[in-house]
């Protein structure tokens, strides 16, 4: 359950949704959920940003890259890291999820299936290059901590899948 609504001006919404997630680059900000406010307050943006995990390196990056957007549009900002509620794959759009499975990150599960494709050996995560189900689990962490590899048993492709955060 999302703790915290996003609370964010109509006119900086396509502002920020052409702010890339400097890891993922096919998804903004906005499909990551990161941008939890942005209110235009006496002239200043006030952007509050959580982070994926606590000390995730690209924050920096992506304050800077949200400062340089506003900044491109007119707008001066302030950019102010929160980390509380915590960040939840919830937050990731449908938009978001279908730009990770196009990029070839599988899309996390519910935490019910999360739990039995990473624990158990149930075969739920869906093949990013075939769409078949017929996948195994072959480590617990892929290319960063927040995803798992997985290797589809009939296409032969190897692709990571993006875990359940609640």
């Amino acid at each position: 359950m999302i703790a915290e609504k996003q609370h964010i001006d109509e006119i900086l919404i396509p502002i920020l949704e052409k702010v890339s997630d400097p890891e993922i680059p096919v998804l903004s900000i906005m499909d990551m959920g990161v941008v939890r406010s942005a209110i235009l307050v006496n002239g200043i943006v006030e952007v509050k940003i959580t982070p994926t995990y606590t000390g995730c390196p690209a924050m920096d990056v992506i304050g800077e890259d949200i400062t340089k957007a506003l900044q491109e549009n007119g707008y001066e900002s302030k950019i102010k890291l929160i980390l509380a509620p915590a960040w939840t794959t919830d937050w990731i759009t449908e938009r978001g999820r279908n730009a990770l499975r196009e990029y070839g990150i599988a899309p996390p599960l519910n935490p019910d299936a999360d739990k039995e494709a990473l624990l158990g050996d149930k075969r739920i995560v869906k093949c990013t290059n075939c769409k078949s189900t017929n996948t195994k689990l072959v480590s617990q962490f892929g290319s960063t901590a927040c995803k798992a590899l997985f290797k589809c048993e009939d296409c032969l492709e190897p692709f990571d899948y993006f875990k359940c955060l609640k």
